[in-house]
Order: structure tokens, then sequence, then C-alpha cells
């Protein structure tokens, strides 16, 4: 049977509607899956699957447009545009359904066994074929773009495109391979290609356990690897229900959709036992059972809560090696480009703090930060804020180790500063009236970057934070939205969104894009390493900054290499380039050919972040709201920390179901969604604009009485000139004046339209009552630089 491919339309819970979708059949794996568009299918970006195998079709007589499809306890509905493409479909899907259902037999000769050291050498050699391919896939490129004939280079386009779809298609096959041989080399248990270890079965219960096994991991096991030689000897089926789905690496273990209920959790252990509790015994399953309700959670004492968040705690070893079983389930829910969305995590490879108290280390060097307004060349702005980008991501990671800080869950905040003293010198307390109460930290002072963080979305996970120096004018808002995808042997983490630096004093705006992360080795001991190029520009200025962090080769090459060039918009070349390692030492090369280091992370100092005690934070600040997961992780107590994260999961659940069921939409409490962005309700700016209308509101209001108080002053000493003269002139027993008798008039005293002329539209902080001589700042951007001082 052929594969079919076409146009349906689908159900979706999401939309509450049909949905048109690009459907392909593949008869070989037994997979019915579903793109938003046939290009889409070009790039292989998969919406989601049906499994085949022990599904039901269902038609009905009235519409004979529309079938189901029910499997993994889920029923999906199709919709066909007549009854002829229904029926082709239908017939289609019923022959699958019956290939992958009925038993087949494997004929295996034992005539070559293969050993690990034959595939070794098989994968060395495709390696090397592999570089070849790299080399000439370049040439190719190179070739084509040196073409000067247009239309003879948009023929080779086409060309060009296969060539690199092959190639990845080829990375991708040699990374499965390398994936097999690390579970081949261990003799671990690997639900992904139905390799087990050598067991010995009955032939009387094995078809029952079999289906078992199907149930969970959603492959056959037949295939047997002995434990005591590296020969990869496949054992003769012992009967016709034993079957080798040699394709089962690319199936799924159950059916899935994009509209399904798509929570974001992290690593819910919970919803693992549970599946685990599927498997025939406790020796097949990857995951000992435990019953998270039973689990008493050890909480900390509120001096022990602070005290557990020591920054300075050195990195602790993680080998993934040590928890095989683990890592070899979770691997059999994925494939690779699949978003980790809803793929359970375990607990024992996670950091213990939350992303939002992560993004705080952006500002670990908030001396560097503070000093952007402080130099006057533009230039050397740009310079400066390149210099602030590449010095924040090493403080971030304290290790080479990689781990997974929490997610965080809706609502959840995370406030803290920075003091600008020297690192390791003893925090002095601020007096009142320097603390910025109104600021995004109402404890911080003036001369301190505060930073305050949300998380402002549940699905897609977003988290916003905003951070400021009041005296320096210089503010940040951001708003970061972390995908995760399956890369095989790695896991990509790709950071969408953006950053926008404001430097009040000179009235410029920096936007930033973020790069992505990705943690390697996975099945071993795991290291993190980013990638991906990344953007500092300036509208006003026109100077802008390309930084490129580069991943590691495959074949050769160092980690954490970085390149970043400067330059002006009417600059043909950079007037700055800088290389180096992101947490190493960076160098300076300018145009006229001096060279100086940039950065060196090694040897510069971070400084600590201040965080209110646990005890006195709000209940949805990340450190009181993660404690008792931080503290049992720390504790190493792997099934309190689960429980206790569970617990914060499931409450997040509930409370989401009960604002579905009341139509309540989420409000986040500190920022606001503007487009795609979300934006500080209360920035810096804003606050001075709201301090300059009041002063000008002031200032008006004193200027009236003042205006006021002087014309009544001057009244009266007319009044009280003029009088001597109305008396010789007058009897004494009148005591009206003649109309046509007025005081003169004062030179020096306004008149109230005049006075109003001169009213200025702001008037800065330092003008009083009784200092009516101050020079008034001529523009809004003055006033502003005024009040900063």
């Amino acid at each position: 049977m052929a594969a079919m491919e076409g146009p349906l339309s689908k159900w979706t819970n999401v939309m509450k509607g049909w949905q048109y979708r690009w459907f392909v059949l593949d008869p070989q794996t037994g997979l019915l899956s579903y793109y938003t568009s046939k290009e889409k299918m070009m790039r292989g970006s998969r919406r989601g699957c049906v499994r085949l195998k022990g599904a039901l079709i269902g038609i009905d007589d009235e519409d004979d447009s529309t079938f189901t499809i029910t499997c993994d306890q889920k029923t999906f509905h199709f919709q066909a545009r007549d009854a002829e493409e229904r029926r082709k479909w239908v017939n289609g899907l019923e022959e699958t359904i019956v290939r992958h259902s009925q038993p087949r037999r494997c004929d295996i000769s034992d005539s070559y066994i293969p050993t690990l050291e034959d595939f070794d050498k098989k994968l060395v050699e495709a390696d090397a074929y592999l570089q070849i391919l790299i080399n000439q896939e370049s040439e190719l490129v190179s070739k084509i773009d040196k073409c000067e004939d247009e239309e003879e280079k948009a023929k080779y386009d086409g060309l060009k495109s296969s060539a690199a779809n092959l190639l990845e298609s080829i990375k991708q096959s040699i990374v499965l391979l390398q994936l097999a041989k690390c579970f081949l080399s261990q003799n671990a248990v690997n639900p992904m290609n139905g390799v087990i270890a050598s067991e010995n079965y009955e032939e009387d219960n094995y078809a029952e356990k079999n289906t078992a096994r199907s149930k969970s991991s959603g492959a056959a096991s037949d295939p047997i690897i002995s434990s005591s030689s590296p020969q990869l000897h496949i054992s003769p089926p012992v009967s016709p229900t034993r079957v080798t789905h040699h394709l089962s690496a690319q199936v799924p273990a159950l059916s899935y959709s994009s509209s399904d209920d798509e929570d974001f959790y992290d690593a819910d252990e919970y919803l693992l036992y549970e599946e685990s509790s599927q498997w025939d015994s406790a020796r097949d399953s990857p995951v000992p059972e435990i019953d998270t309700q039973n689990i008493e959670v050890k909480s900390p004492d509120a001096v022990t809560a602070t005290k557990m968040y020591d920054e300075d705690e050195d990195d602790e070893e993680l080998d993934c090696g040590k928890h095989g079983s683990v890592i070899t389930h979770l691997l059999s829910q994925v494939r690779i480009g699949m978003d980790l969305t809803k793929v359970v995590l375990p607990t024992f490879i996670l950091e213990r703090r939350s992303l939002l108290e992560m993004f705080a280390d952006f500002f670990a060097h908030p001396d560097i930060f503070s000093s952007i307004p402080d130099l006057e060349d533009p230039k050397d702005r740009i310079v400066q804020v390149t210099k602030w980008f590449l010095s924040a991501f090493h403080a971030g990671k304290k290790g080479s180790v990689a781990k997974k800080p929490y997610n965080p869950i809706i609502g959840e905040t995370f406030q803290c500063f920075y003091d600008m003293t020297e690192p390791g010198t003893e925090y002095k307390e601020p007096k009142p009236e320097d603390i910025v109460t109104d600021g995004p930290v109402p404890w911080a002072t003036k001369n301190q970057v505060g930073f305050l963080a949300e998380q402002v979305s549940h699905h897609p996970p977003i988290s916003a934070f905003y951070a400021e120096n009041y005296n320096k004018g210089v503010s940040v808002n951001a708003y970061i939205w972390t995908k995760s995808k399956f890369l095989g042997l790695s896991i990509g983490v790709e950071m969408i969104g953006q950053a926008v630096l404001s430097d009040l004093k000179h009235d410029e705006e920096y936007l930033l894009t973020f790069p992505n992360g990705y943690g390697r080795s996975i099945l071993t001991v795991p290291w993190f390493e980013m990638g991906g190029k990344c953007s500092i520009s300036c509208a006003k200025t026109g100077f802008a900054s390309t930084v490129v962090f580069h991943t590691k080769p495959f074949y050769g090459g160092s980690r954490h290499r970085i390149t970043s060039e400067v330059s002006h918009v009417s600059d043909r070349k950079p007037f700055l380039t800088i290389t180096g390692e992101w947490n190493g030492v960076m160098t300076s090369k300018w145009a006229n050919g001096n060279s100086e280091t940039f950065i060196d992370t090694l040897t510069i100092k971070t400084h600590k972040k201040r965080v209110k005690p646990v005890d006195q934070q709000d209940e949805f600040e990340s450190r009181r709201l993660w404690k008792d997961v931080t503290y049992n992780l720390k504790m190493k107590n792997m099934d309190s920390a689960t429980a206790a994260k569970h617990k914060l999961e499931e409450r997040q659940r509930s409370e989401r179901k009960e604002r579905e069921a009341t139509g309540t939409k989420w409000i986040t409490n500190n920022f606001y969604e503007e487009g795609d962005s979300f934006i500080y309700k209360r920035p810096l700016q804003k606050r001075l604009e709201e301090k300059l209308e009041q002063i000008q509101r002031d200032r008006e209001l004193q200027l009236q009485q003042q205006q006021q108080e002087e014309t009544q002053a001057a009244t009266t000493a007319a009044a009280t000139t003029q009088q001597p003269q109305i008396r010789s002139q007058t009897p004494p027993q009148v005591q009206i004046l003649p109309p046509q008798i007025h005081p003169p008039t004062q030179p020096n005293v306004p008149s109230q339209p005049t006075i109003a002329a001169e009213i200025p539209q702001s008037v800065p902080a330092t003008v009083t009552a009784e200092d009516t001589t101050t020079p008034i700042p001529d523009s809004a951007q003055d006033q502003i630089n005024d009040l900063l001082g």
C-alpha cells in the first residue's frame, strides 16, 4: 500500500470548530500525521499524529463526509470534502490498522552476528562521509552564490534547498545511530527501538506481557541483547506473537494533538508514576512506583529557608547515566524536533531556583549596566551596552553541568536589588529618604539596581522582567518565551522575545534579542552551551551590534565561542570586533588595529543579589513558593521534592480549571500586554513624567497665589496713598469715593493675562515659592535630566 496525503478538516478543542489540516498516512509506521499546511509538511513541522495500531474507525450514515478515529483513549473527528474522499481515506486507514494490529513473523538468520565494534566502525565511516558531504554542500552553495546570472541562480536555488534538506536528514540519522550505540553499549532498556535486556520468557504468558508493554511504550520488545556479550545477537522468535517493529523509533508512545489540554509543567512525576503502573511488573517499570499523596514533605524553618539559597555553593555533579532507566523512559516519549511542553522531566535534573530568579543574573554586574548613561559619545554607549550584554550570561551558570530551573507558575514573582558597592563589602542599611518607594523594589534606593520579574502567561510560558537604576535614569523592560525542543542527544531552548534598554538621560532606546540554549550529552554528564545570532540596535543614533554565539562543531572546535561586530549604519565595516568565550576571556580589536581585553569573566567579580528573607516574602514570590521543593532537593530527598512540586502544579491546574469554568481571564499584577509584548506598568520614565506634571501643577498654584497676594497688596497700598487727597477735596461726611478717581497704576505689577502667559509648561523640582528666579529648563528632556540630577 502506498502512502496517502491530502487535505482534511479536523475538529479542534481550542477553536471549537473545524480547522483545515494537511494529512499524511504512512502505512509503514502506522501513523496518520497532520500539519497546518503542505508547506509545513515539507519542513517537517508536524502538528500532531494518530497512532493507528488497535484504532477503531467510526462513520455516520446520516453524514457522508465525517468520520472518527478512536485510539489511546482519545477520539479524533475528521471531515472530508465529500463521500468519495471519505471512502478513500477510510479504506486506507482500515488497511493500515489491520496491517499493524495483526502479528507478523520475523525470519532472522544467524549466519552473521554483528558486534558493537562493527557497529562503531560503520558509525565512524558514516561520520566521515557526512563530513565529505558537508564540504561538497558548502562548495555547491558557494558556487551558486557566485553565479551572476539571476535566472541561472534561481534555477539552482531548488538544488541548494534539496542539498540542505538531504544534509539535515543525514545528520539526524547519525544522531539516532549514536543514540542507539549508547543504549547498546550499556545493555539498557530502550523503549524507543524495541531493544530490551536479556530475559527468560515463558511461552504461555508472553503474549499477555507483550500486550501490557505495548500499552505503555507503544513498541514491541522482541530483539534480545545478551548481557554477557557485546555481540548484537538477536534471538529467534519463540512464538508468532513476538514481533519486531524496526520502525518503532519513529512511532510515538501515544497519539497526540496540538489542540489537547496543553498544560505546561516541567517535571510532574505524578503522571510519570501513573504511566509506570501500566507496566506488568516492578522489574519492567523504568521508575519506582510511589504515591505522592502519602509522602511526607519536609519544610524548612525560616532561617534555613533563607540560608539554603547560598549562591556560592559549588555546583553538584550530575550524571544522567546513573539514572538510565528514567532517561530511557523519558526518551520513549519524544521524537526529534518535538516540543517538550508536555514531556515529563525527572526531578534530579532540576536546578534549585526558579527561571525568574535566573533572569535576575542579567544584572549581576550593575556597575557596567549603570555606567551606560555616563558616557557622552553615542559610540561609547553602544560599546558599553554590548559589554554589559556579553557579561550578563556567565553569572547565570555557576558550573559546567546543565540543569533546568523550575518553570514558574502563573502569577509567580521575584524581586531583588543589586548594590553598587564593591562586591564583598559590608552592606549598610539605606536612609529612608533614599528609598524609591514607587519603584519595582520598594525597599531599594535610588543608587541601586532594582529587579522585578513576573510569570505573565501559562501557555505559552512567558516571563517578563523590569530593572532600573533611578539615579542614572537607565532601565530594561523584557519578555521571554522559552520553547524547548528535543534534538536527539541534546535539548534546545529557544528564547523568543526581546528587551528594551532605555537611557532617559540621552532619550535613547536599545533593542536587544537573546540567544538559544542547548543541553548537550543528556545521556551522560549534560553540559550547557548557547547558540544563535543576537542583535543590539539604537534607532536614534544608528549604532548597532551583532553577537553570534557559536555552538561546538560536530568535529573539533571549542565550546562557548562568541564573535561580535559593532558598527554604524553608515559604515561599511565595523569599527570594533570582539572574539572569545562568553564564560571566559573576550578580546576587542578596533579598526585602527589596537587590541585589548574587553571582558575577563574569570576575574571580574559578580555582585550578590539582595533578596528579602523567605519568611517575609509574599505567597507567590519564587523562593517562598518553591522553598519545600528546594529544601528537599538540597537534602537529596527526591520523592519529597516531587510531591512538593506536584502539590504546586495541582493547585495551578485546579485554579486554571476554575477560571475556564467561570470565563475569568488571568490579570497580571505588574505588566500589561501590548501586542506581542509585556510592558511594566510603572516604568521610570512614566513616574518621572508624573512628578513633572505634579511639579507643574504645584508651581502654577504657587504663582497664582503669589499673584493674588501681590495684587491685593498693591490695591491696599494704592488705597492708602490716595486717602489724604480724598479727604481734602470732599466734606468729611461724604464716605463714597467719586467714580472718576482711580488708584494709580503700579508699573511693577503685571496684569493677569501677562502672568498666565509667563507660566512655564513644567517646572523642575528645584523651583520653590521662595525662589522664583530659578532658571526653567527649555525641554522635557532637560526637566527629566534635572530630576535625575
